[in-house]
């Protein structure tokens, strides 16, 4: 239905998407994620083009919109779109809202449209409301009757611009709700969304989206339970981290403490697991201690909020030499101590390059 080549905008010398290509088959509901700023929005608003895209190709049943010759009005009939800010006439009933596209733009009787919006308005469960206008409406109601209105166009396909982004928590469920059953009704639909639960749920794909451009695509099973890369893991995760870079056995112990301290406040972690932190990171470095006159180390503390979890990566260079080995460098004190404050242990050797990763017990709270 619609494929996308090679699509890319800049706005002056701000690069926002770059080299994206991707397929939409008919029916499929698609939910793109990402941080903010990485260009979701940007990515629809050019499918619609309510941005002129700077690069590349979209294709509509074989139509490519970005050609000059192509008919715009007559495809984007087939696409409408939900933004996060509901955009409904303040001075026209909800009735009037649903009926002044269909009547101007599709030419259809007024009396139809106006049955026909009626139907759309009981499908979101909003009726009563018809006569009503929107600043007596919730903010859930204003977007129930944004998707109405949508739907009013009869499009082959809905473009969501985080639909749930406006509106207090008790109101997000009646919005995504409606929304599920047009899922289920078989609409073509990309939803830019920060609900990770619905996406989990509603999608048949999920786009992570990083840098202005789709980083991973995949099933909801894989980009939520087992994403292949590492900028999508530390999003689904909520991975916060903080890096070390060491050059010599005579770095400042102390302000690396204080600035461990600091990320464990931050993160409003329990007592016990800050003093098991940093008695794993000390004994770990009296163990590379040797090591750092001719080695450099780097050292990553990533913390997971969903998962509340730490896990220690230690990165040095050279030859191959795993340090928890009793092996290669024995301490068996320092060994005891860390195999007793951690869960896992894990080695690898990648490019020239030892790893070790170490993923810290959980206390309570």
């Amino acid at each position: 239905m619609i494929k996308i080549k090679n699509l890319s905008k800049k706005f002056g010398n701000l690069v926002v998407l770059k080299d994206v290509s991707i397929d939409i088959k008919a029916g499929e509901v698609i939910s793109i994620i990402g941080p903010s700023g990485t260009g979701k929005s940007t990515f629809l608003r050019c499918i619609n083009l309510l941005d002129q895209p700077s690069g590349g190709s979209i294709q509509i049943d074989g139509v490519n919109i970005l050609d000059p010759k192509a008919d715009v009005p007559k495809v984007r009939q087939k696409m409408n779109m939900v933004f996060q800010s509901f955009n409904l006439f303040s001075h026209l009933s909800v009735m009037e809202n649903l009926t002044i596209g269909p009547v101007k733009l599709r030419r259809m009787n007024p009396g139809d449209a106006e049955r026909k919006c009626m139907e759309l308005l009981k499908l979101v469960g909003l009726a009563e409301k018809a006569r009503s206008y929107p600043d007596e409406l919730s903010g859930g109601q204003k977007q129930r009757v944004a998707i109405a209105r949508c739907m009013a166009m009869e499009p082959q396909i809905i473009l969501f611009d985080e639909p749930t982004s406006a509106l207090d928590p008790t109101m997000v469920s009646e919005v995504l709700a409606v929304i599920r059953r047009l899922a289920k009704e078989g609409m073509t639909m990309l939803i830019v969304t920060h609900e990770m639960d619905f996406a989990r749920d509603v999608s048949n794909r999920v786009l992570y989206m990083d840098e202005g451009s789709i980083y991973e695509d995949g099933p909801p099973a894989q980009i939520f339970e087992n994403p292949q890369k590492e900028r999508t893991k530390a999003f689904i995760n909520r991975v916060r981290s903080l890096n070390f870079h060491i050059s010599s056995p005579d770095y400042d112990l102390y302000a690396m403490n204080a600035e461990i301290e600091t990320f464990c406040e931050k993160q409003i972690l329990p007592l016990k697991t800050r003093e098991n932190l940093l008695l794993v990171v000390e004994e770990m470095l009296q163990m590379y201690n040797p090591l750092l006159s001719s080695n450099t180390l780097e050292v990553t503390l990533a913390y997971s909020e969903k998962r509340e979890h730490f896990e220690l990566l230690f990165d040095s260079q050279g030859e191959a030499l795993n340090l928890l080995d009793k092996n290669q460098l024995p301490d068996e004190l320092g060994m005891n101590i860390i195999k007793s404050l951690t869960e896992s242990i894990e080695y690898q050797r990648m490019n020239n390059m030892n790893r070790l990763s170490l993923g810290l017990k959980k206390t309570e709270r």
